[in-house]
């Protein structure tokens, strides 16, 4: 015990002294997962050694896709003919995935493989791959026996991808070694070491790492002697330094081997599952502290019989690119939930139908840093509203703006047709120097997915006269369908209005109007029309509190009076629903039709509103609903919706 305290203590200090790289967020958040993908081989005949896939939304219950039969080709990625083992690794682009695999036919003897395969993907289904050939890379490995069950991990230590596998040489025992793997993923750079090396010096394979709370758990197979599954902990990969536990993990007197530890979606509870490989069966474990396991298997259920596989953890997009592939398992209830519409951490949405190429794009807050500190806006595209595509990023505010560095929040974006097709996008946005006052610029481009060039200077760094408090942000910019005048709203605590001038990138200051509809009003303006009526949609509240909200009002011009209905919440809270904080939105007209959407934000589920200091405040996710009207104009209330 004392060992693994001063190795908790050693870990705090390395982890916290790491200088982590700023990088862009991309893919999904832990929270976005809701499903689980199962890769694994069927048996020791040729045919049956290959990757096969199932897949789970609970982590009890897999079912196989397609029809059990393999999804690569052995052939073609192996020199052996044949595949085992398989693991998945996700990397940390959140987007990229990583598999190592036997190289390996049993036909040909179990001393006879030499390799194994390397392979990337980022969607789950193609996949590019390689061979490392062990004994051909590396002199002094005549007596090479084997290369088994390779499998990977990233060390944050390093910055770099580990691949770390079991070897046998001559009379030798089995030894876990490991090597750093290049940056493209086809090879392993310098010479295998060894990872991990028992106490008592016999033999170890099937290595799995899980690293939790600072610490890497290290589950592998006694080969030889108790052919069991035990745990070694290290605070650091290489260090050479593992604490060994004692005893055995499995929950069976049968011999095990190929084990796997993954942790069930949106829980603190852990599976670990293993062969069971004499009599053909699989069997299922579960634990807090991957210490202490229990037997679950009366509540697994599979419509296969895995050999060696591993677990983990899916979002419904991944999972729907996988059923789109390979089908729908026989009674697989697909999740039907459609918020949030796009994976990770976004806020304040705007959605714009663009002429040009007719497809629907995003333009969101880049959320999930600490007190708004986002510097750097994306956009997502799509054609239908339900599949959104994660295009690159449009503005850059530490690479492209020169009065402005950080707090990029809130854009606000119009298509302007400047002939026949031609067209221009100007986009409004919020940001600030070092967390200095806010401002408001304006970047164009021609085409709705950039790149987007900045102005030069803030198009907003001024109070109106009359305000001395809140702040210069969130701008919205609407042109008036009647008149062809387009218009730039604003403000935090206030809302100003003023008309644009022809070029989009200055302001008729002349114009310039203070229009606070009510007390009521926090920021997040968004104006649109409809049969006659303006329409002013503005947030309520703090975004930190789960009361934060959508009020309105209507007018006859586009920066005249507003009517305040009675009853003039267009979005709320919905406590049944576990739904907080739903505001700051955008609005879409489907073209050709009456059809509206509300796009908005709501702390992230599960657990966003329960986050310390107000910090589900910065960890929101964009959603979309229905947005329909009463005979009379005014906007039914919407009723937040997963």
């Amino acid at each position: 015990m004392r060992k693994l305290c001063l190795l908790l203590v050693a870990t705090a200090l390395s982890f916290n002294s790491l200088v982590w790289a700023q990088s862009y967020k991309v893919g999904p958040e832990e929270k976005d997962f809701n499903a689980y993908l199962f890769a694994y081989f069927k048996g020791n005949e040729v045919e049956n050694e290959a990757l096969c896939y199932a897949i789970s939304l609970d982590g009890y219950n897999f079912r196989t896709l397609n029809k059990n039969m393999p999804v690569l080709d052995s052939k073609k990625i192996s020199s052996t003919g044949g595949v085992r083992d398989p693991h998945i690794l996700r990397a940390q682009d959140g987007k990229t995935f990583y598999m190592v695999m036997t190289d390996m036919t049993s036909s040909k003897g179990w001393d006879s493989n030499r390799a194994m395969v390397l392979l990337k993907s980022t969607d789950l289904v193609n996949w590019s791959s390689s061979v490392v050939n062990i004994q051909k890379k590396y002199s002094g490995q005549e007596d090479l026996k084997r290369v088994w069950a390779p499998q990977s991990i990233y060390d944050a230590q390093v910055d770099k991808y580990m691949i770390y596998w079991s070897m046998k040489h001559g009379d030798g025992v089995d030894i876990i070694y490991y090597a750093y793997a290049n940056e493209d993923f086809t090879d392993i750079v310098g010479e295998p070491k060894p990872l991990f090396l028992p106490e008592n010096g016999k033999s170890c394979i099937d290595g799995d790492i899980v690293e939790k709370n600072g610490l890497y758990h290290l589950f592998y197979k006694t080969e030889g002697h108790g052919n069991g599954i035990k745990r070694a902990i290290t605070s650091s990969l290489t260090s050479g330094k593992w604490v060994e536990q004692q005893g055995y993990k499995q929950q069976t007197s049968e011999a095990v081997e190929g084990s796997c530890i993954f942790k069930l979606n949106h829980s603190d509870t852990y599976v670990l599952l293993y062969d069971v490989y004499m009599d053909g069966s699989y069997q299922f474990c579960h634990s807090k502290d991957l210490d202490v396991f229990e037997n679950i298997d009366a509540e697994i259920s599979m419509d296969f019989h895995p050999r060696h596989g591993t677990v983990i953890p899916i979002t419904r997009w991944e999972l729907k690119n996988l059923t789109d592939k390979w089908g729908v398992p026989e009674g697989f209830q697909m999740p039907t939930a459609s918020n949030p519409i796009i994976p990770g951490f976004y806020a304040d949405p705007e959605i714009l139908y663009a002429e040009k190429d007719q497809k629907y794009y995003l333009y969101p807050t880049s959320d999930g840093f600490d007190g708004w500190g986002g510097y750097y806006f994306k956009t997502f595209s799509s054609t239908d509203l339900v599949d959104w595509k994660e295009e690159e990023v449009i503005l850059d505010l530490k690479k492209d703006v020169s009065w402005a560095n950080g707090n990029s929040w809130a854009p606000a974006i119009i298509e302007k047709k400047k002939g026949r097709n031609s067209y221009k996008y100007y986009y409004y946005y919020s940001g600030g120097m070092d967390g200095g006052t806010k401002k408001i610029g304006v970047a164009v481009a021609d085409d709705p997915k950039g790149p987007f060039v900045d102005s030069g200077k803030p198009l907003i760094d001024f109070k109106p006269k009359g305000i001395n408090s809140g702040q210069e942000i969130d701008p919205d910019v609407f042109t008036d369908p009647k008149s062809g005048k387009s218009y730039l709203y604003w403000g935090n605590g206030y809302l100003a209005a003023a008309e644009l001038q022809k070029d989009m990138v200055s302001l008729k200051k002349n114009t310039l109007k203070v229009m606070t509809p009510d007390a009521t009003f926090r920021e997040g303006i968004y104006v649109f029309y409809r049969d006659g009526l303006y329409y002013f949609l503005w947030a309520e509240d703090d975004t930190r509190s789960p009361n934060y909200k959508v009020r309105y009002g209507y007018s006859k011009s586009p920066m005249g009076e507003m009517t305040i209905p009675e009853d003039n919440i267009v979005i709320m809270r919905e406590d049944s629903k576990e739904i907080y904080g739903a505001g700051h939105n955008s609005v879409l007209q489907k073209p050709g039709s009456d059809q509206w959407y509300i796009v908005y934000h709501r702390m992230f589920k599960p657990g966003g509103v329960d986050m310390a200091n107000g910090a589900g405040g910065y960890h929101r996710e964009v959603c979309m609903d229905e947005m329909e009207f009463n005979a009379d104009g005014t906007i039914k209330r919407v009723i937040p919706s997963n």
